[in-house]
């Protein structure tokens, strides 16, 4: 497999009832990235529902995949794609929500700590390493006293879905830049300091 080859891994939850939850937003954006490249997500042997394509014309492969496990268990999926297309871990992206950023802010990184979430800690062990790209989509902090998973798993509020849809193309933006361009220049084009 060509080293030109991503894989990006919007982590959520399965079934509809957490379709619109803060902690699909990942999943939200590879459904955008999914509308740009055209096709349809195919259930694949590692639980995951997958969609092979190319980002732009002659551009990179890119295997967009969201895992049918829970949230917690989004590692095993991932590991298992990323093996069966030969994708390093330097080729992995994982999209997801961080309750450390103001919602409708994304940040990039590589590698590091994964700030209580569990899916990334799921991903780091299954692959073996941390150091594999984050998309961290902003859904900032829940109010109050509220516990953080309960908040994850709400749907966004009525002025939140009004930015969400700007939010997700937005994010689906980022994806784009890193995997042309690099985290450099994806970090200084969408970085706001």
């Amino acid at each position: 497999m060509s080293s030109d080859t991503w894989l990006v891994a919007g982590l959520g939850n399965p079934g509809p009832g957490y379709a619109h939850n803060r902690h699909n937003v990942g999943q939200m954006v590879v459904d955008e990235l999914a509308a740009r490249i055209g096709g349809k997500f195919k259930t694949h042997s590692s639980r995951a529902q997958i969609l092979e394509g190319r980002m732009g014309i002659g551009g990179p492969r890119i295997i967009l995949a969201k895992p049918m496990t829970f949230m917690n268990l989004s590692g095993g999926p991932v590991a298992n794609l990323a093996k069966f297309f030969g994708i390093d871990p330097d080729h992995v992206i994982a999209v997801h929500d961080e309750i450390d950023i103001p919602f409708d802010t994304v940040k990039l990184k590589r590698g590091g700590g994964e700030g209580g979430h569990n899916g990334l800690r799921d991903m780091s062990k299954a692959l073996g390493t941390k150091d594999y790209l984050r998309v961290r989509v902003g859904v900032g902090r829940p109010p109050g006293r509220m516990d953080t998973a309960d908040y994850v798993l709400k749907d966004f509020s009525k002025d939140e879905k009004k930015d969400l849809a700007f939010l997700v193309d937005t994010s689906a933006d980022v994806v784009e830049e890193l995997v042309h361009h690099g985290l450099d220049s994806a970090q200084r084009k969408f970085h706001v300091f």
